[in-house]
């Protein structure tokens, strides 16, 4: 969580040791997944700014490989 935090501050993009990308097949809302750990799971979207210039992330999954059944 920390190096996500702080790598959403600095604005410059993912570390790839997060693995950080889209989840394929959602066409309504744009979510994400990031890796952490060989079975460390968490998928996320992006909601409205609620600190000025600061990213708003709403955690939709955490968990192992088993929340891709419905991210």
């Amino acid at each position: 969580m920390t190096k996500l935090v702080a790598d959403l501050k600095g604005g410059t993009g993912f570390r790839k040791s997060l693995r950080v990308k889209r989840v394929e097949g959602m066409k309504s809302v744009q979510v994400y997944e990031m890796t952490w750990a060989p079975d460390g799971r968490a998928t996320w979207e992006y909601g409205e700014e609620i600190r000025p210039g600061q990213p708003h992330v709403i955690w939709r999954r955490i968990g192992t490989h088993s929340i891709f059944r419905q991210p």
